[in-house]
C-alpha cells in the first residue's frame, strides 16, 4: 500500500531504502540464547535474508533492545553485523539496554544521531527507555525536542522511530508496558502534518494500520516472536523478521515485513522466561 502527501521536495530518482531491525537481544556470549534461540545466529539469518531479498539498504534503523544483557560486547556484535551493509545506521535503546554502555559504542559508529535528513525525508529517533523499567516514557526534554525539530522542518515528510508501542495492540499482556505518556506524544504528532510514519519495536510482532493520516507500524523481532492477541505472555514458532521501507518523493512510501524463513526456529519454553 502506498501513501502520498504533496510536499515541495525535488523528485527522487529512486526511493530511499530503509531497513528496520529491532529487538535482537544480543548477549556478550557468542552462544547466548533467549528462550533457546541463539540471537546472534537469528540476526545473521535476518541480515542474510535482507541482502538476498532486498539488497543493500540506504539506512538502517535499530530500534531498541539491542542487547539482552546490556553489555559492550553485545553492542559491538551488533555493529559487526551491521557492517555487512554499506550505509549508516541509527540506534535507540529499549528497556533491556544499558544506555551508559550503548551510547559510547553507538558514537564510534555515528549511530547516536537523533535527526537525519536524507532522500527528501527526515528521520527522528526517540529514546523512550526508562532506566530499570519495562514500560516506556518520553521525557519532557525529548518531547520538546520532537516538537521543535518538526517545527523547524515543516516541509520534509517525517518518519519517527521509537522502541515502545504508542498505541494499543492485541497482545493484552503488553497493555501496561507500552509508552505511558502517549497522549503527550500524539498531541505533538497531530500538530505536524508532515509526520507520515511512526514505527516501533518492543512487541515482537507485526502491526500495520493508519490513523489520522499517519501510518502506524510495529515490527517483528530479529529473534523470538510474541503471539499476537495473547492475553498472557506467549511466544510462537515464527521466523525472525524485519521491516523494509521505501521512502519516495512527495511523502509517498511503501513498506513490507519480511521473515528469514530459512532460519530454523526451535524454542525452549522452559528456559527461564523472557
Amino acid at each position: 500500500m502506498t501513501t502520498q502527501l504533496l510536499f515541495q521536495d525535488p523528485p527522487q530518482q529512486r526511493p530511499l531504502r530503509v531497513l528496520q531491525l529491532t529487538d535482537p537481544h544480543l548477549k556478550a556470549d557468542r552462544d547466548g540464547k533467549l528462550l533457546g534461540m541463539n540471537t546472534r545466529d537469528s540476526l545473521a539469518a535476518v541480515i542474510d535474508d535482507v541482502l538476498k531479498r532486498c539488497g543493500q539498504p540506504d539506512l538502517v534503523l535499530a530500534t531498541g533492545d539491542l542487547a539482552q544483557d546490556g553489555s559492550v560486547d553485545a553492542y559491538e556484535a551488533l555493529a559487526q553485523g551491521l557492517a555487512r551493509f554499506d550505509c549508516d545506521s541509527l540506534w535507540i535503546p529499549g528497556n533491556h539496554d544499558n544506555t551508559e554502555r550503548l551510547w559510547p559504542v553507538a558514537r564510534r559508529y555515528r549511530a547516536e544521531r537523533k535527526h537525519l535528513k536524507q532522500g527528501g525525508w527526515q528521520i527522528l529517533m526517540l529514546d523512550s527507555s526508562v532506566p530499570r523499567k519495562v514500560h516506556g516514557e518520553l521525557t519532557r526534554q525529548e518531547l520538546e525536542w520532537l516538537d521543535a525539530t518538526l517545527i523547524a522542518n515543516p516541509r520534509l515528510p517525517a518518519l519517527i522511530a521509537l522502541h515502545h508501542h504508542p498505541v494499543d495492540i492485541t497482545a493484552h499482556w503488553m497493555a501496561d508496558i507500552g509508552l505511558h505518556n502517549r497522549d503527550a506524544f500524539w498531541e505533538i504528532i497531530h500538530r505536524h502534518p508532515q509526520v507520515r510514519v511512526v514505527t516501533w519495536g518492543h512487541i515482537h510482532q507485526e502491526v500495520d494500520r493508519q490513523e489520522n493520516g499517519v501510518r502506524l507500524l510495529g515490527t517483528p523481532s530479529t529473534c523470538i516472536q510474541f503471539t499476537a492477541g495473547a492475553r498472557e505472555f506467549s511466544v510462537e514458532e515464527r521466523a525472525p523478521g524485519y521491516r523494509w521501507i521505501e521512502l519516495g518523493s512527495a511523502g509517498a512510501f511503501t513498506t513490507k515485513v519480511h521473515r528469514a524463513l530459512d532460519f530454523k526456529v526451535v524454542l525452549d519454553r522452559d528456559s527461564g522466561g523472557y
